[in-house]
């Protein structure tokens, strides 16, 4: 019974999307249930044991690798349903330049965009093709997806923020009063744009053919690059020549958190959970963090992370993960939605491979106008290399809004 569910949900995935989305959603939830029971098998063979069956562990294993396999293919699904529509009706001038730019781009036609950059640095994609790259950038990156964006005509975006107000007290009618109160201390928080690249290729004959959108062609081909390269950087970049990663500030004991720190909680086992009640420590960073904060937070963490969790049930007996109850919503973890990011760490000693935190208000994306095209017909002949740059930088702007898990003793 296993073993067919674990195989129709593989074929399922990996067949191509000729079933509806909803078919496709039932066949998970399915999957996640057989999951589920396969589990408290194996849970109780160890409570009986004191080990699982191996046939039982494999299967389980088998269970989880389909279930993510499956939630990847609707995840592809989602994108592809959430994927924004050209805008059917322009302004002349803007259509002009579209047809111009499409003009550069299939012949190498210069003349008509001089509203454009000089021709040495590329010229601005239409507005439309930048608006889609953004939008779909949004979907497929995970980060982007939950954090606070903010667009930029300039190199950097410099943000003040107040890291304590003036100090106020309570003071009789009649009574005296004291010196001055303390002024509001402020950090000057910079956010630089870095440039961001990919190079599509394409051959003379598909860009001669009439039918070929290049607005389309090109959001189609740089997105994912984008969106891996971002995301890369949004977790762990170092802030040279990229954005800087919420894992690369520096992180502290919650108990001894400050400003410009990152705070975690520590899991008591190197490169492990607690042997009791696991999911206890997750609990205690849901708790870590403010109340204004957990209102709107989310877990971060990659799929094998993910699969390890799947398998803890809390004291009432119940499992902490559940699937999305709607086709197309996020899985969630006590509650919180969970957002799968596959460059976060594997479990590991000192390793911090679980965030949870309000990104919207802990982390921002600064993207700057104008994404810009390079055609490059000399260097890959016969293929035309299309040099498309976009400049985004980021940083976390609220270090008491994420939390971090690590696992250590």
């Amino acid at each position: 019974m296993t073993d067919g569910i674990a195989g129709g949900l593989e074929n399922k995935a990996a067949a191509p999307a000729a079933a509806s989305f909803e078919d496709r959603f039932y066949d998970f939830m399915h999957g996640f249930e057989e999951f589920k029971r396969t589990n408290d098998e194996r849970l109780a063979q160890i409570e009986q044991r004191g080990a699982a069956d191996p046939v039982t562990e494999d299967k389980v294993e088998r269970l989880n690798r389909a279930i993510d396999r499956a939630k990847s293919a609707l995840d592809r699904m989602t994108l592809e349903r959430a994927r924004p529509a050209l805008e059917a009706v322009r302004p002349p001038v803007e259509d002009e330049y579209k047809d111009a730019f499409s003009a550069y781009v299939k012949r190498g036609e210069e003349k008509a965009l001089k509203i454009g950059t000089p021709g040495d640095g590329g010229y601005l994609v239409p507005s439309e093709t930048e608006s889609e790259i953004l939008t779909r950038l949004g979907v497929i990156s995970p980060i982007r997806a939950v954090a606070s964006l903010r667009q930029v005509s300039g190199a950097s975006y410099k943000k003040p923020v107040t890291l304590t107000g003036p100090v106020a007290a309570w003071v009789a009618e009649t009574a005296s009063r004291t010196s001055a109160t303390d002024s509001q201390t402020i950090d000057l928080l910079d956010f630089p744009t870095c440039e961001l690249y990919a190079q599509p290729a394409a051959t003379q004959v598909f860009l001669d053919d009439a039918a070929v959108d290049v607005g389309q062609w090109i959001a189609d081909e740089v997105n994912a690059a984008f969106a891996e390269q971002e995301t890369a950087a949004f977790v762990s970049g170092n802030g040279s020549s990229k954005p800087k990663g919420f894992l690369d500030y520096d992180q502290v004991a919650e108990g001894s958190w400050a400003w410009n720190k990152i705070g975690f909680l520590k899991t008591g086992v190197a490169g492990g959970w607690a042997a009791d009640d696991e999911s206890d420590i997750l609990i205690d960073l849901v708790y870590a963090l403010k109340a204004g904060y957990r209102q709107n937070a989310s877990w971060v963490m990659n799929r094998r992370t993910q699969a390890a969790i799947r398998k803890i049930k809390d004291d009432d007996d119940n499992y902490i993960w559940q699937p999305s109850a709607a086709p197309g919503g996020k899985a969630t973890l006590m509650g919180f939605p969970l957002v799968e990011a596959e460059d976060m760490p594997n479990i590991g000693t000192n390793a911090t491979p679980i965030a949870f935190g309000d990104f919207r208000r802990g982390y921002l994306v600064v993207d700057r106008a104008g994404v810009n095209v390079l055609r490059d017909p000399y260097s890959a002949k016969p293929y035309v290399l299309f040099y498309t740059t976009k400049r985004v930088g980021g940083g976390v702007q609220d270090f008491d809004a994420i939390k971090l898990l690590k696992f250590a003793a």
